[in-house]
């Protein structure tokens, strides 16, 4: 077996980066190949979630781009698995959509034919195997997907939680946030400093609260990001809102979050 060989140069921590040395990866990992140029994927947002007094809160924004071009407002990457489980996704759509709709049929088939939901752990572990089995494509840097799952135990065991995942399917719980997509940096930060110096974190934060500092965050990550879509109040583009309580999903209308937003100056 020949040993992958990495100059001293190399050796930054990118995995990736190796890859592309060996050309074992498309160009920049960007998309396949096609008459030595790559074709760039759909791809690029900012996903977050995080707790607050009642629940869990996800929200993402809406922008799907194709390098520097936008070619969809009104992407749905905030998406309800099932009545207890939401994934929001980052990364290419494409391949984020099957995962999202293997989940759907999967927990379903489970539910029906075993007459019980599928437990927590479970569904965690699903999205991890899925996440591994894209492997293939994620080397090649046509179809990275990188989640975030909040869900609640369906048979009432704790409250909500968040869960994180790498593109080779590596799970982590998130203790009080998880944030994913080009975008995520920005809301990142903002979150940390949230939690460890405004007295004010949002795990203590009301349901009203939480959806305002959700649809704040987004607004930030749009303006360091340009593949993150901001609020359109004009054409009536919002962010995606899921809250997850030990009750279930429930999604946030977009009047609702029209009227909880500052008017314009």
């Amino acid at each position: 077996m020949e040993t992958i060989g990495v100059s001293a140069g190399a050796q930054t921590g990118d995995f990736f980066a190796v890859l592309r040395s060996r050309n074992l990866l498309f160009p920049e990992g960007k998309g396949v190949v096609a008459g030595g140029a790559a074709l760039p994927m759909p791809e690029s947002t900012t996903v977050l979630s995080f707790h607050y007094r009642d629940g869990v809160i996800v929200a993402g924004d809406r922008r799907a781009t194709m390098g520097h071009t936008v070619i969809h407002d009104r992407a749905d990457k905030v998406i309800e698995i099932d009545r207890s489980t939401v994934m929001a996704i980052a990364g290419a759509p494409a391949t984020a959509y099957e995962i999202a709709r293997v989940l759907q049929h999967s927990f379903e088939y489970y539910r029906r034919s075993q007459l019980q939901p599928l437990s927590l752990d479970a569904k965690v572990r699903m999205v991890g195997k899925l996440l591994k089995e894209n492997l293939a494509m994620t080397l090649q840097g046509v179809g990275v997907v990188v989640p975030v799952l909040a869900l609640v135990d369906p048979l009432g065991k704790g409250g909500p939680k968040i869960f994180f995942y790498d593109a080779l399917g590596a799970q982590f719980e998130a203790v009080d946030f998880a944030v994913s997509g080009s975008g995520s940096p920005a809301a990142r930060s903002v979150l940390q400093y949230l939690n460890r110096w405004s007295g004010s974190p949002p795990a203590e934060r009301t349901e009203e609260e939480a959806i305002l500092l959700a649809l704040q965050l987004l607004d930030v990550a749009a303006e360091s990001d340009t593949a993150t879509g901001g609020i359109d109040r004009r054409t009536r583009i919002y962010p995606q809102i899921k809250l997850i309580r030990k009750a279930g999903v429930r999604s946030i209308a977009e009047e609702q979050l029209g009227r909880l937003l500052p008017a314009e100056a």
